[in-house]
């Protein structure tokens, strides 16, 4: 059996970096943690060119109506670019609790960011502050809701808010929509794990320490490989799970919980390496891994974390 991308969804994660490597991404992330979310709108513009913001809409609203498995190839690449803002509340979530609301063409067209909160596990909405639209969903129905108090996320970028419902109440699938939002997570969480080994490598073979490159220490070079071999063992439980979610198998929970669990480990474990590797010098604010370091902390938690999903996980077993 072949459980490879195909050759069109590695165009598409090729052409997604292609964008974001041009677009100085590190630079609107920094604009948006102090308030402008200028530049960071216009890398939402790109994605909105490239079908991103379309992928989970439905075809009667131009939506792409794609497989969770094509999900998983954008989104993977947005967590590896940190790319700012509600990324699976917009992308993942909203398309999935307006499947039958108009306003899911402005989602797919790129010209609305939606951000949700999903109580117990998403007790409030990231950046609701910027979002054109706020959801509150839970036990099998939605409405538009109005942001509150707003609270510090550890990372600059994910301010949260309290939300309180302001509209009418409508039926919707909230519990698909919670596992597309598990899924996003995780799926950028294996990208940013991935961009902190990438960088890692590049820099080990730059810095040097008594005298030696650093990448030459075999010390060094096992937990670079224990990174990689994290990442890769959480990849195929991430696309794994995607098809479950495609299929509607009874595992699906299962399987989207595993996924995050050793998607936010692999993570994890990518961001203390990669701060022994940089030195003191990776987590200033103006270097770029300090921007992952601050994203993986908060993708951990949201949408469930680890140990919600440990829990979850041993109950299916």
């Amino acid at each position: 059996m072949n459980f490879e991308i195909d050759e069109q969804q590695r165009d598409f994660a090729s052409s997604i970096d292609a964008a974001l490597s041009a677009a100085d991404v590190p630079a609107a992330v920094r604009a948006w943690a102090a308030g402008d979310t200028a530049a960071g709108r216009k890398v939402w513009a790109q994605l909105a060119d490239l079908g991103v913001t379309a992928l989970l809409v439905p075809e009667k609203y131009d939506g792409i109506d794609a497989d969770p498995v094509d999900l998983v190839v954008a989104l993977e690449r947005l967590g590896y670019w940190a790319v700012p803002g509600p990324v699976t509340e917009s992308i993942a979530v909203a398309p999935i609790l307006l499947a039958d609301d108009e306003r899911a063409a402005a989602l797919a067209a790129g010209e609305l960011i939606a951000t949700v909160a999903l109580p117990p596990s998403v007790p409030r909405a990231v950046n609701a502050d910027v979002a054109g639209l706020t959801l509150l969903a839970a036990d099998g129905q939605v409405s538009d809701a109005s942001a509150g108090a707003a609270h510090d996320s550890v990372d600059p970028t994910r301010k949260l808010f309290d939300v309180t419902a302001s509209g009418a109440v409508r039926p919707a699938d909230t519990a698909r929509a919670y596992e597309f939002g598990v899924l996003a997570t995780a799926a950028q969480l294996v990208g940013a794990g991935q961009a902190m080994l990438d960088q890692s490598v590049e820099y080990a073979k730059q810095r040097t320490q008594f005298g030696r490159i650093i990448g030459s220490y075999q010390a060094l070079k096992h937990k670079l490989a224990d990174v990689h071999i994290a990442v890769e063992l959480a990849r195929p439980l991430v696309y794994g799970a995607a098809l479950a979610l495609a299929e509607g198998s009874p595992d699906t929970a299962r399987d989207i919980s595993a996924a995050k669990v050793a998607a936010a480990d692999a993570a994890l474990l990518a961001a203390r390496n990669s701060l022994q590797t940089h030195g003191a010098i990776g987590f200033t604010q103006e270097h770029d891994l300090s921007l992952l370091l601050l994203r993986v902390q908060a993708l951990r938690s949201a949408w469930g974390d680890p140990t919600l999903h440990r829990r979850r996980l041993l109950e299916a077993l």
